[in-house]
């Protein structure tokens, strides 16, 4: 990646003065570690008359692969080639963002010792990107920096200058003039703009990124008129923390209006003295969701199938209605906690009566499983590789045969709602996929309909209107049949 910043001058203020502003003397060529390579910054050219200072980052591209190491998202193909093949090294994108803040940081402050009154001058810049990512074309460009007082120039890049056909790629070449500008405000704009336009971060969007963006977009990005667009996209879209920066702008930008301090405007409402009620947990929901459907639908004895450590079956004894209730899992320890959970050892015996363990693989047929009224299969699809589920089907659907099935797993386009979750990972290191609400009803209706179930979807959560809930829940009932049907089956 590169990035060249030019400037020009006089004898009486040297273009030169830029290495003051840039804490880089104009004679040395320096090399600076980052996390994802090294930013050299050197100066091709430098006289009182013109100077230009230079940017460039070496991607180690080995390193961005291991740090960013996970599964893609849904388990697909392309998401784990695009760790090799893209962009990453070439066009400016975060990671040059990164590096400025980091390689100028001290002039992206406007801090200048040495030169305080240049600092605070006006320059006349011409700031040039020679490959830029710009999704939303050339005129997306020209929209987020023509504002700002830039003069733009951003020339498409042809995909193949042999073959002019195939048209414009999404590549600009970038050139910013102005000489209204500081050069900490020209930094502060490229810092956030780079990504913007990219659409895209080299790491995970946490909380913080929002005081990154306000301290970047100070005296700018209030009364920008892309504002929404830049901030959604700054923080890689993650709705929470979007309404959170829009909320703080709006504070600033009546402050201004009003002539007063953000405090002044921010009191209000007095801070609240009652705690907060806590949310429930996505794990009680989806337990109640599926306590909510085994009664519906009469149940009195029920399967667990891959019941871990018993927090379902626990949940289901302290219901009557569930007159037995057998947890299956492949895992010996996990039937052990699963014992140790219950307090089987110390279980009155008629409640004893109505529970019991065994390990078992879903991949086989069992003949224990059959004759029960309901199974459930909470989380447990996902943790298999995607050739084994045949088997499970044929061992539940087919062999077990239960009047109704549960079925509950995550809705991978609801991970980009979880701020803790980094992006491109699935929920669990042992998840071999994630289904989106599309493949999922897919599979489950193909299933239904090879065994002669009916099936009905559930949004397990909070059902956002955009990526839906963060457990989709599938209900099969097994379809009555008349007696020509019967003897067929």
């Amino acid at each position: 990646m590169f990035l060249t910043i030019t400037t020009t001058g006089t004898p009486e203020r040297p273009a030169t003065d830029l290495g003051f502003l840039l804490h880089k003397h104009p004679e040395n060529a320096q090399v600076f570690s980052t996390s994802y390579g090294r930013a050299h910054v050197f100066y091709p050219e430098a006289d009182d008359r013109r100077c230009t200072a230079a940017l460039l980052l070496e991607v180690d591209a080995v390193a961005l692969v291991r740090r960013g190491k996970g599964k893609g998202r849904g388990g697909a193909p392309d998401a784990a080639l695009a760790q090799y093949v893209n962009d990453r090294p070439y066009a400016a994108s975060s990671l040059l963002a990164v590096a400025l803040s980091g390689v100028f940081s001290s002039a992206m402050r406007g801090v200048c010792n040495a030169r305080p009154e240049r600092a605070a001058q006006p320059l006349p810049l011409r700031i040039e990107v020679p490959a830029l990512p710009a999704r939303g074309g050339a005129d997306l460009v020209r929209r987020l920096f023509e504002p700002l007082g830039w003069t733009v120039t951003a020339e498409p890049v042809p995909l193949d200058t042999e073959f002019p056909e195939w048209g414009d790629s999404r590549y600009v070449r970038l050139v910013l003039e102005s000489s209204e500008l500081t050069l900490a405000q020209a930094l502060r704009h490229l810092y956030v703009l780079l990504p913007v336009l990219d659409d895209a971060k080299h790491y995970w969007v946490s909380s913080d990124e929002v005081d990154k963006l306000l301290r970047a977009g100070e005296g700018w990005l209030p009364d920008h008129p892309e504002q929404k667009l830049i901030t959604s996209r700054y923080l890689s879209r993650r709705w929470s923390l979007t309404r959170q920066a829009m909320e703080r702008l709006e504070l600033v930008r009546l402050a201004e209006a009003d002539d007063s301090e953000v405090e002044e405007i921010d009191n209000a409402v007095e801070a609240e003295t009652e705690i907060e009620e806590k949310p429930t947990p996505l794990a009680v929901q989806r337990r109640d969701a599926i306590i909510t459907a085994l009664k519906e639908s009469g149940a009195a004895r029920v399967l667990d199938l891959g019941c871990g450590q018993g927090q379902l079956v626990q949940a289901l004894l302290k219901d009557a209605q569930f007159a037995e209730i057998v947890g299956v899992d492949v895992s010996v320890r996990a039937l052990t906690i699963a014992a140790r959970r219950l307090k089987l050892d110390r279980m009155g015996e008629r409640q004893a009566s109505r529970v019991q363990l065994f390990q078992g693989s879903l991949a086989y047929t069992d003949k224990r499983l059959g004759g029960y009224d309901a199974a459930v299969l909470s989380e447990v699809v996902e943790h298999l590789d995607l050739p084994r589920l045949p088997a499970l089907e044929y061992a539940v659907f087919g062999s077990a045969r239960p009047r109704t099935v549960l079925v509950t797993t995550p809705n991978v386009e609801y991970n980009v709602r979880w701020e803790s979750l980094p992006a491109g990972h699935v929920r669990h290191g042992d998840h071999r996929f994630e289904w989106t609400r599309e493949e999922f009803r897919t599979w489950a209706r193909t299933v239904a309909e090879r065994h002669g179930y009916g099936v009905e979807f559930v949004p397990v959560g909070p059902d956002d209107p955009e990526v839906g809930p963060p457990t989709q829940m599938a209900v099969f009932s097994m379809k009555t049949m008349n007696e020509k049907e019967a003897k067929a089956a």
